[in-house]
C-alpha cells in the first residue's frame, strides 16, 4: 500500500469548503512524499491538480468519484467504521489490505519457561483476583511450560528467571551451576521487544540472568536487559570461560558481529555493568574471538 498517498488523499477529501466550491487544501499541509504521491496520481487521472494561490500552492480536487474510488480500494474502510473490538492486525487488513499495517504487533508474547527447581511458583494478583502457575508441575507433567505475557500484566516469581538465547540450553538444564532455582526461559537469538517491554514494566522475578552467546548479538541483548530491567540483571559466566574462549573460540563470529559489539559496549558501559563482563569484553576483543555458550559443555573435555 501507499502510505503517503493513502494518508494525502485522507486529508485531501475530508478538506473543508462551501458546498458550491470545489476542495482544495493548501500544499503545505502534506508532507514531501505526499506532494509526490499526489501530483503522480494528478498526472495520471487528472482528478486533482495543483495550482498557485497566495505565496504558496494548494491541491484542488477536479473528479472526487475518482479520487473516492482510488482511496477505497487503497483503504477498504475507514478507522472510524471498524470495530474496535476486533483483533488490530484484522483492522489494518480493512484499513492496507495487509495485517502488517501500523502497529502490527501482537498484544501477546508467549514465553516458553521450564522450571529448574521444586516449588517454582508464578503469581498474577489483580483486582483481589490470584492466579497461581505451578510451572514445576507444568514442566514434570508436559516438558514445559508458556506464560501468556503483556506489558501491564501482574505475573511474577519470587525466584530467578534465566534467559538461554540457543534452545539446546533449554533442552537440556545439566549445564546449570548446583545452587540453581526458578525459572529457565528460552528466546530465539534477540530477545522479543515484548518481553523487553515486560520485564520493564514491573519487578517480575528475584533476580534476572542472561546467559547468551559470548558475542556481539548476545552482549547487545545484555545491555537492553541492564538499560531496562525492572528486577536486577545480571549476565553469567561459565566457569572457565577464558579457557573456553581460548580453546573453542571462533574468529568468524567475532567478525561477523563486530558491529553488535561495539555498540554493546559502549552501552553496557553506560549502564554500569560489572567489571568482570567489562573484563571478558576485553579479552573478545583482544582475542579477537567470540565464544558460542553451547560450549559450556565442553568444559571437562
Amino acid at each position: 500500500m501507499n502510505r503517503p498517498l493513502v494518508a494525502a488523499l485522507a486529508k485531501l477529501l475530508e478538506a473543508a469548503g462551501a458546498p458550491s466550491q470545489p476542495k482544495t487544501c493548501p500544499a503545505s499541509a502534506f508532507t514531501a512524499s505526499q506532494r509526490q504521491a499526489l501530483e503522480d496520481l494528478g498526472r495520471r487521472t487528472g482528478a486533482l491538480k495543483v495550482r498557485p494561490e497566495g505565496r504558496g500552492s494548494v491541491y484542488q480536487v477536479i473528479n472526487e468519484d475518482v479520487l473516492v474510488t482510488h482511496l477505497r480500494a487503497l483503504r477498504p474502510l475507514h478507522a472510524s467504521d471498524i470495530n474496535p473490538l476486533i483483533p488490530r492486525r484484522a483492522a489494518n487488513i480493512a484499513l492496507s489490505r495487509s495485517s502488517k499495517g501500523r502497529a502490527h504487533g501482537h498484544d501477546l508474547h508467549y514465553l516458553l519457561v521450564k522450571g529448574i527447581s521444586e516449588g517454582v511458583i508464578w503469581r498474577e494478583n489483580t483486582e483481589g483476583k490470584e492466579r497461581v502457575f505451578d510451572l514445576t508441575c507444568a514442566t514434570s507433567t508436559a516438558g514445559a511450560g508458556v506464560l501468556a505475557i503483556s506489558e501491564d500484566d501482574y505475573w511474577c516469581s519470587q525466584q530467578p528467571l534465566w534467559l538461554v538465547e540457543n534452545q539446546t540450553l533449554f533442552d537440556r538444564l545439566d549445564w546449570l551451576p548446583a545452587w540453581s532455582e526458578g525459572t529457565v526461559a528460552y528466546y530465539a537469538g534477540q530477545l522479543p521487544g515484548r518481553l523487553l517491554q515486560w520485564l520493564a514494566h514491573r519487578h517480575r522475578a528475584s533476580e534476572v540472568i542472561i546467559f547468551p552467546d559470548y558475542d556481539g548479538v548476545g552482549l547487545l541483548n545484555y545491555a537492553k536487559l541492564l538499560e531496562v530491567c525492572c528486577s536486577p540483571p545480571s549476565f553469567w559466566l561459565m566457569p572457565d570461560w577464558l579457557r573456553l574462549l581460548k580453546t573453542y573460540g571462533s574468529n568468524v563470529v567475532w567478525q561477523n558481529t563486530q558491529a553488535d559489539f561495539q555498540t554493546a559496549l559502549k552501552r553496557i558501559v553506560a549502564a554500569g555493568a560489572p567489571r568482570e563482563v567489562i573484563e571478558m569484553c576485553a579479552a573478545l576483543s583482544s582475542q579477537g574471538l567470540a565464544l558460542e555458550h553451547e560450549s559450556i559443555w565442553l568444559n571437562h573435555t
